[in-house]
């Protein structure tokens, strides 16, 4: 039984991780930021692995708006309450 709380509150953690990372790196976009901030690099470690294959699945709007970060939300919110769901 205590392991499954420690697994519950573990994936729980990962997903909010994620999902903080994704919204720190959408907002620090809007700033000129270099790529060799050591923030940056860090955020990218970490989001990269998730933005990268929805952005070779949805086009940017208007050729500039890249809205994958939005999508990777939704989806990592719905894969966190599925999983948080069946762990119960």
């Amino acid at each position: 039984m205590g392991t499954m709380i420690v697994v519950r509150n573990f994936v729980d953690v990962l997903f909010n991780v994620l999902i903080l990372a994704i919204l720190a790196r959408a907002i620090l976009s809007w700033f000129r930021l270099g790529p060799d901030n050591p923030l940056i690099q860090i955020l990218y470690d970490i989001t990269e692995p998730i933005l990268s294959p929805l952005r070779r699945v949805i086009p940017p709007l208007g050729g500039m708006i890249d809205i994958t970060p939005i999508i990777a939300l939704f989806l990592l919110r719905f894969l966190q309450q599925m999983i948080m769901s069946g762990l119960y």
